[in-house]
């Protein structure tokens, strides 16, 4: 079995509106000689929104009625974000929001938060499109290393009956994000029928472990996996034709 490495990328400042994420991840690697083709670059989400410029500031929103109704003793303009980034409320416990993004990803608060965001009174929201932003830092690291590197965005996530988060992707490109071992065989001769692995998101879960939340560690390179393909996190997503709680 080959080695698995996950190697934090330290040295990277904190991420601005315009940044070149490329460029930083980049000259960051350097540190352990360079990304090698086969990597996988997993960068938080943070990290890319806020280089995408989605950050917005609590003060130049007006709280609808329906967000003051919620907030409880919370901030009402929070709230607002929120809805207005939420495609569907799944469930509402005020203040708590479980929606569903135009992404089609299901989770708190629509992916709206306050931690790690630029300053105080600021809230940070997931990027338009995280397929498509990993696709242009994958193709970034290419132009300035020369190397084949896949990318995944990721975040945070909370799940049914378990205590605690783990990361996930909620971006990817340059590998094949699910395992479909459907119609293979175990060792005792068993017929697979359902099982599909994650593999995109054990990937980012590994990269949280060296990342964290409060190192300002955005970004991780895991080595020594074989996953190059082609797809996206949006496979990731459970059709809504499977979806049980529709």
């Amino acid at each position: 079995m080959t080695e698995l490495r996950v190697i934090p990328l330290e040295g990277i400042p904190p991420v601005e509106e315009g940044d070149d994420l490329a460029a930083l991840c980049a000259a960051a690697a350097e540190r352990f000689g360079g990304v090698a083709d086969g990597d996988v670059l997993v960068i938080a989400q943070k990290a890319v929104s806020k280089a995408e410029g989605r950050v917005v500031a609590l003060d130049d929103i007006e709280p609808s009625p329906l967000a003051r109704a919620i907030a409880g003793d919370h901030d009402p303009r929070h709230l607002e974000v929120i809805l207005g980034e939420a495609a569907r409320v799944v469930r509402m416990r005020p203040p708590l929001v479980i929606a569903e993004t135009r992404h089609g990803f299901v989770c708190a608060s629509a992916g709206v938060d306050a931690s790690n965001a630029p300053g105080a009174g600021t809230l940070v929201l997931l990027p338009v499109d995280p397929d498509g932003s990993a696709a242009r830092l994958r193709t970034g690291l290419a132009e300035r290393t020369g190397r084949d590197v896949a990318v995944i965005v990721s975040d945070s996530f909370g799940r049914p009956w378990r205590q605690g988060t783990t990361d996930i992707a909620i971006g990817a490109a340059g590998l094949t994000p699910l395992l479909d071992l459907r119609g293979t065989r175990d060792r005792e001769g068993y017929d697979l029928r359902t099982t599909m692995i994650a593999v995109a998101d054990e990937i980012a879960g590994a990269a949280e472990l060296v990342m964290g939340k409060v190192a300002g560690i955005p970004a991780a390179v895991v080595r020594g996996l074989t996953v190059a393909g082609e797809g996206s996190a949006r496979d990731l997503v459970m059709p809504a034709d499977r979806d049980l709680f529709r």
